[in-house]
């Protein structure tokens, strides 16, 4: 990813949203040509020079200080995650090297599987990029059988935006759940600039949806880590499962996503159906050979 253009983006947008009364400004009178704050507002609010600000603004972020990055992220008034997605962008002094090789390939541990084989309600492993590592069989028959799909259609965005399933299985908290999934992986983005499959995944996505693309534009960063989801499976109906996203320790970048209803709710009952239904059906979690066959990058 182009880190200088999408560090522009995302102070743009962060910057858009704000009204001068929001910060505590006296609006210049007269009509305003932008929406939200103009760039010589956010230079005051943040104590520099409007020529510094409109520098930072067009991407130039060599050595740009911590101290200053603090001021912006103030001004704009960025909660953690976007405030971390800030510096991820930026760089500042040399915080983190560049990635010079290749990413390696994700692989679950055999352990993990048996993880996934144990938890009784729907799980699945996500890697880089929401990439599907693996799923037990809940997983599979709430969602899709993502192991059945080629290698590269394993991946929860393409899933999100390109499977008219997707869309009944959300119904019409679907635009909510793909902002969020967005919101999402821009964070990740802004922590690998390096990724090329995010950037190959990214155009794909761009070319192919246009929802994608208005989303991916807004430059939204969140950080999901629990949650409530409300689908319609085309089996049972109607289901409320919360989630907790937990990462996998010494294994970077893969988390485990758990979803679960509340116990002797009817969500519980319907989830119970459906684990009955498609108990025999549903693929079993890979072994640790088929892992090593389909190990991601």
């Amino acid at each position: 990813m182009d880190h200088s253009t999408e560090f522009r983006e995302f102070l743009r947008t962060r910057r858009a949203r704000i009204t001068p009364e929001e910060a505590g400004l006296t609006p210049h009178p007269g009509a305003r040509r932008v929406p939200g704050l103009r760039r010589e507002e956010v230079a005051q609010l943040a104590g520099v020079s409007v020529d510094y600000y409109v520098r930072l603004e067009r991407g130039r972020t060599q050595g740009v200080s911590r101290t200053v990055l603090e001021a912006v992220a103030r001004a704009l008034r960025l909660d953690d995650a976007e405030r971390s997605h800030l510096f991820d962008l930026a760089q500042p002094t040399a915080d983190r090297p560049r990635r010079k090789r290749p990413l390696s390939p994700q692989r679950v541990h055999p352990t993990l599987y048996q993880t996934l084989d144990a938890i009784g309600t729907p799980a699945m492993v996500l890697g880089r990029r929401m990439d599907i590592l693996a799923t037990n069989r809940l997983g599979s028959a709430l969602y899709t059988d993502f192991q059945a799909r080629p290698h590269t259609e394993r991946n929860f965005l393409r899933y999100l935006f390109l499977d008219e399933a997707a869309h009944a299985l959300y119904g019409d908290q679907w635009d909510k759940a793909a902002a969020e999934t967005v919101a999402t992986l821009h964070l990740y983005a802004g922590s690998h600039p390096d990724d090329h499959q995010l950037t190959e995944l990214v155009g794909e996505l761009s070319l192919r949806d246009e929802d994608f693309r208005r989303m991916w534009a807004d430059h939204d960063v969140r950080a999901h880590a629990t949650g409530t989801k409300h689908l319609h499976h085309p089996l049972v109906g109607d289901l409320a499962l919360d989630y907790v996203t937990l990462n996998v320790a010494g294994a970077p970048d893969q988390s485990l996503v758990i979803l679960t209803p509340e116990p002797a709710s009817p969500s519980a009952e319907a989830l119970s159906i459906l684990a009955s239904w498609t108990g025999t059906a549903a693929p079993a979690p890979a072994t640790a050979e088929e892992a090593r066959d389909t190990a991601t990058g």
